[in-house]
Order: C-alpha cells, then structure tokens, then sequence
C-alpha cells in the first residue's frame, strides 16, 4: 500500500514511475490521439469531411461513464475489503497471543518446569505469527512452507502422519512442496544447525532496517521472503509485448511423442498452510483444556479467535480468487475504445484543431480510471499500489514479540510503591504510605471515620477538579 506519494519520496526511479497507470495506458492514448490527428488534417486539408452527426454522444457517454464508475467502485471496494481482513488477522492475533502469554499457567502440576511452559506458549505465539506470513505467501500464489520468514516458525511441527519412518508418502501436506526448479536441502533443520556452528551466527546479512525477518534464523537454502517478479522492459512498452507472442508462437517446439516423463515419488499436494495452521493451535486449545489448563470462558475465547483467523482467511481467499468476470472487462474496454475512436469524427466540426488535445486528455481519463479498477482488484501482489503485506506481517511480528516481553509480574509488585499517587491531585500520598495507614482511609485535612464515606468524597473532589480544568 502506498502510505505516501512513490514519485516524491525518495530519488525517482522507473520502478516509482509504474506506481501511476501512465506506463500502462499510453499507447492506447498515443493511438487515439493519432487517430484524432488524422481526423483533423484530412477534414481541414482536404476536400473529404469526416464529421459524422454527434446526436449519440451525450447519451453514450454517460452510459459509459457510470459503467467505468461502477468498475472503479467496485475495485475500490475489494482493495478495502482486504485492508480490513488484515486488520481483522491483526486484532486476532493480538488476542489471541494475550490469552496465551497471561492465561496459559506456568506454573503445572504435570511435572513441566516453567521453563518448558514458557518455551510451549512462545512456540505457540510464533505460530501466531507464522499464520499471516503463510497467508501472505497463500495471497501470492507462493506455495510451500521453505521461505525465509515462515519455516524458521514451522519447523518444528511434526512431518508425518503415524511414524517418523522418514516416507515421502507419508509427509503431511505441509511439507509438501512443489518442484519449481527451486532446489532445497534435504534436512533444513541439520543444514541451519550446520551454519550456524560454522558461522557461529544465526543473523541474515546486513540489509534493509525495514526488513520484518531481520530476526529470524538464516537459511541460505530457503526462498527468500519477499520475492517481487523483475521490472523488464515490456512493462513500460505493453504494446511490444506481441513480439514476444509471436515468437513464442514461432519457435514453440512440438510436444514428444510417446509416454510422459516418469511419475514422481509422490505426487504434489497443494497444502493450505494457514488452515494447516490454525489446525494445530485449535488442537493446542482442546489439549489445554483436557489439562484443566484453562478456564471455560477463556477456552471459548481462545476459540472464538481462531474462528476469526478462519473466517478472514476464507473472505481473504475469496477477494483473490473471484475477479470481475472476463466478459464484463472486455465488453466494457471495447465498449470504450469504440466511443473514443468515434469521438473526434463526431467533434471535429465544432473545435477544429482543439479536438486533439481534447481526445488526448478523453483517453487518458478513462482509460486511466479503467485501467486503476484493474490495478487494485487484486491488492495482494507486489506492485506498488498494492497492500503492503509485508508491513502488516511486521507490525504483527512486533506486536506479538511486546506482548511476549511482558513478564505477567504480580500487580502487589508495581501498584503500592512510593510513585503510584492514585488519589492524586486531592490526596498526594503515594500507594505505599496509603497502604501502611491501616484499613482505614481518610485525607490529612479529614478527622478519621468511616472509610468509605471519605473514599467517595475524595472521588466526587477528583471528578469536580477534571471537570474545571
């Protein structure tokens, strides 16, 4: 998401320049406004006019002008629905990683030591974390787990079915990668472990300070986090991407005759690692639960949060995967092109020259706003008008990593000390001195009596002083 303007933030480059839909909509500006041209010197130049009657084009132009509105709205509305999932995966996550941090006992009967009960629910928050990175990856179209920022969270989780008998066959569909040329080690946890006693550092080299997995365990052999498609040369000329068509049409070889290749050990599982995710935190739920380790209300919020992750999951999911249908887009484009091939044929005898630049600006109007219903439909990917994933999952991981930073002291510890003043300003004895009086309270300027009686006083004194301030 572009929280400030690309194009002055920074030094300029073209990259910045792609964050505007001028690179994608100027040849078809260039071609109207040539057609336009050519429209004004045959009809001022020569004895041929080619001025047609204009009595359509108030009613087909605003036809087309509340259907391209319709198509930006509703763009617009799908990159807000997104922005609002994200937001609804960072409320449950928070919540959910509360309940765990404060809720989760330390403290076991079953022979745990806190140790082990505090590296269990930390383990269980990077799963917390580890949700939104796969469902960033999920909205990418990255399948897999062997990425940068999400294996060093997942690694741990079990990768087969009944035995640790190593089958391919029997891998989970977490584990489950595709073969995409992308060539990875057969043991990551023995290969980190490696590099790590050879290194003696478990830190990514030195990079950008906004980097959200500056902290997580390198592996050289992983997929790197954030994995954007390069600039080429086509995306700042579309037009010449035909050459490239026709050559692949040129020089496409004939499929071999004859059996395929040979079958694969197994065949590719496209694992759905969010919901693979929230599979194994709901199981640390019901497992808590058959400990008495947790209270019945908090187990249903506890339940009621991942219910949240699911649900934005699925509405996630269907934002990406239900694109404005195919016939719609190309009637409306063509629609479009007809009206501004026709424009200057019908405007031509009223503005004589002035319909040049006149069809230019026309054309670069709307085809800018149709070409922006298409930019942000899908607000998932990498391009600079697109939500800011990566963002999201950080300001997460940082969340998450405040809340496992808090040491759930006892509240006797840091309420009664001489720098808490809870009466303050009419009463500015510290907690501390208030504490050590007795049971009973009264102000210095008060004889003593009942307590509660000079506690409401007190109150009422407090509310009428803020409420004259």
């Amino acid at each position: 998401m572009v929280a400030a303007n690309p194009l002055f933030r920074g030094s300029f480059t073209l990259r910045k320049f792609q964050a505007t839909v001028i690179n994608d909509i100027w040849p078809e500006v260039t071609f109207f406004t040539l057609i336009a041209t050519m429209v004004v010197l045959v009809t001022e130049k020569t004895s041929h006019n080619l001025n047609i009657n204009n009595g359509l084009l108030t009613v087909l132009g605003t036809v087309l002008g509340l259907v391209l509105s319709f198509r930006t709205s509703s763009a617009y509305e799908r990159y807000q629905d997104g922005r609002k999932m994200w937001s609804n995966i960072n409320i449950a996550s928070r919540n959910f990683a509360q309940q765990v941090w404060i809720h989760v006992p330390v403290e076991r009967k079953d022979g745990a030591t806190p140790v082990q009960a505090v590296i269990e629910k930390k383990s269980m928050i990077n799963l917390v974390l580890a949700f939104s990175i796969s469902v960033k990856h999920f909205l990418r179209d990255e399948p897999g787990v062997y990425y940068e920022d999400l294996y060093p969270l997942i690694s741990f989780l079990p990768r087969h079915t009944n035995s640790p008998s190593g089958k391919e066959d029997e891998l989970l569909p977490l584990w489950h990668e595709v073969d995409d040329g992308h060539h990875h080690i057969n043991d990551p946890v023995a290969q980190y472990n490696a590099d790590t006693t050879s290194t003696g550092s478990t830190r990514r080299p030195s990079g950008s300070s906004s980097d959200p997995e500056k902290a997580l365990p390198f592996n050289p052999m992983l997929k790197p986090a954030r994995n954007p498609p390069p600039t080429s040369f086509f995306d700042f000329f579309p037009i010449l991407k035909i050459f490239r068509w026709i050559e692949h049409v040129l020089t496409r070889k004939p499929r071999p005759k004859g059996r395929g290749k040979k079958r694969r050990l197994y065949e590719y599982v496209e694992s759905h690692i969010p919901l693979e995710i929230v599979l194994v935190l709901s199981n640390y739920t019901a497992w808590l639960m058959r400990k008495g380790l947790l209270q019945p209300a908090i187990a249903a919020s506890f339940t009621a949060n991942l219910t949240s992750l699911s649900d934005t999951l699925s509405n996630l999911e269907r934002i990406c995967n239900t694109p404005l249908p195919f016939a719609y887009q190309a009637h409306l484009r063509m629609s479009l092109w007809l009206y501004l091939f026709f424009l200057p044929f019908q405007l031509e005898k009223a503005f004589g020259w002035v319909i040049i630049p006149g069809t230019a600006f026309a054309a670069f109007l709307l085809l800018g706003f149709l070409e922006i219903g298409q930019e942000i439909e899908n607000p998932f990917n990498y391009d600079l008008n697109d939500l800011d994933l990566d963002y999201f999952c950080q300001n997460i991981q940082k969340e998450l990593a405040l809340i496992t930073a808090h040491t759930t002291p006892d509240p006797h510890e840091f309420i009664f000390t001489n720098i808490n003043k809870p009466f303050a300003p009419v009463d500015m004895r510290s907690a501390k001195d208030l504490a050590e009086d007795g049971p009973h309270y009264s102000r210095p300027d008060e004889p003593k009596e009942d307590s509660f009686a000079s506690l409401r006083r007190t109150m009422v004194r407090h509310w009428s002083d803020v409420s004259r301030s």
